[in-house]
């Protein structure tokens, strides 16, 4: 099945959330279209609404209104249950912090959502989604025993393993030294142009952000630039 020719297409997105003092807006009327494909950076400082964008593009929170559909599928008024169900095999995910399960080793941690979605050689496609990485001497080593960048790697063979639609990088860098946060980018694109998926970045380091083919900049829970690079 061909995918379709937009990966991400946000509508008037708001989000807004209460506080003490009182609501809180934190994206103001988002429109933004992703094409398939596609490589984009979201760029802005801290408190800009990045991170807040991408959890609503990937499914992970509920926008207050507006229209959000991904890989083809109109999320907007989805369930949690059923978020849940749409984001396995067609989004994946990676966080400056790498969420990887303690007490699994590196190749049960990328099984995991292959047998969520019922792949019958989980383990294989893990061990091969692992050598990707290169990381097919670490398989069953535990997060523990692995370098901040090696979790990162398994954090990556998981998010791809089960071939999504669209892979979401929130910061995938943030938490590792100049060296290994540039080997960890390199790896992204690497795996980007061999799959061919839809790669959207959030990030604050502006050299992260120009190697994608697409820049959009968030001041104040709005887009103050989107350019080609």
């Amino acid at each position: 099945m061909q995918p379709p020719a937009s990966a991400i297409d946000l509508e008037d997105v708001r989000l807004t959330l209460p506080s003490a003092a009182g609501p809180v807006s934190i994206l103001n009327g988002i429109s933004l279209n992703v094409a398939s494909g596609e490589t984009m950076a979201l760029l802005g400082p801290s408190g800009s609404g990045k991170s807040s964008l991408m959890m609503i593009a990937a499914g992970l929170e509920a926008a207050t209104s507006g229209r959000v559909t991904v890989a083809g599928t109109d999320i907007t008024r989805l369930s949690e249950d059923a978020l849940a169900r749409f984001r396995r095999g067609r989004v994946g995910i990676v966080f400056q912090s790498f969420h990887l399960i303690p007490t699994m080793t590196a190749l049960e941690n990328v099984a995991v959502p292959l047998e969520l979605i019922g792949v019958r050689d989980a383990f294989d496609r893990s061990r091969t989604a692992l050598d990707a990485v290169g990381l097919g001497a670490r398989v069953e080593h535990y997060p523990s025993q692995l370098s901040g960048g090696e979790q990162q790697r398994v954090a990556l063979a998981r998010a791809m393993a089960p071939e999504p639609q669209v892979l979401f990088a929130d910061e995938p860098t943030g938490n590792l030294d100049g060296e290994t946060g540039q080997e960890i980018a390199d790896l992204i694109f690497a795996l980007h142009a061999q799959a061919r998926t839809t790669l959207f970045v959030v990030t604050h380091e502006q050299a992260l952000a120009r190697r994608c083919g697409r820049v959009v900049q968030l001041k104040d829970g709005r887009i103050v630039a989107d350019e080609r690079t």
